[in-house]
């Protein structure tokens, strides 16, 4: 289990990494004019503007979260910020945009799938990536209360200290996971029906 912890929170995020910036330059470079969604706007305009503004300002919001919530230094706001108070600010805030991306998503999803102009225009790749988006903001959601169950907000900043030593490439970054968060089986017993 220790190398499953090792390969997921100290190697694996290098490797994401990696792949995402290599293969954007790449993409960039040999494909540049294919970069793009299709736009349905002008093919049914039925729930759009509704869908679309809750799903981008969702997304912003869940991106900004992340970004700000996990990456700024502890010090630049333990003095008018308590951590139980962030964890807190973060659930409902959070749960707030995930909840508008979700929403909107499926209105997106719901769209590409059953108006027939715009199903007419939809490759596989855009329903795809939107059930991703959708799937991946429900994960997400789900977590909350997880979350709730530590109010205290020292899970969240066991979190943040492995998030901020992946980001500025500190060795390790596990270390500040103090337990397992792979979940190890039980050991089964090796007696047989009716041993006592």
């Amino acid at each position: 289990m220790h190398f499953l912890n090792m390969f997921f929170f100290d190697i694996y995020p290098y490797i994401a990494g990696s792949v995402f910036l290599i293969g954007s330059w790449l993409r960039y470079d040999y494909g540049q004019y294919t970069w793009r969604a299709a736009s349905s706007q002008m093919l049914d305009r039925k729930g759009m503007n509704l869908a679309s503004n809750l799903f981008h300002i969702g997304i912003l919001g869940i991106f900004a979260g992340h970004f700000l919530g996990m990456l700024t230094p502890h010090w630049m706001y333990e003095a008018f910020l308590p951590v139980d108070v962030k964890q807190k600010m973060a659930m409902i805030a959070g749960g707030a945009c995930g909840v508008l991306t979700l929403v909107g998503g499926i209105l997106l999803l719901k769209r590409r799938l059953f108006s027939p102009r715009v199903r007419a225009t939809t490759t596989g790749a855009d329903i795809l990536i939107l059930s991703l988006l959708v799937i991946q903001c429900a994960l997400g959601l789900l977590t909350i209360p997880f979350s709730a169950q530590h109010m205290d907000g020292s899970e969240m900043m066991k979190l943040v200290g492995w998030a901020q030593s992946v980001v500025t490439f500190h060795g390790g970054a596990s270390a500040h996971l103090d337990r397992s968060l792979i979940p190890v089986a039980a050991p089964q017993s090796r007696r047989g029906f009716g041993a006592g």
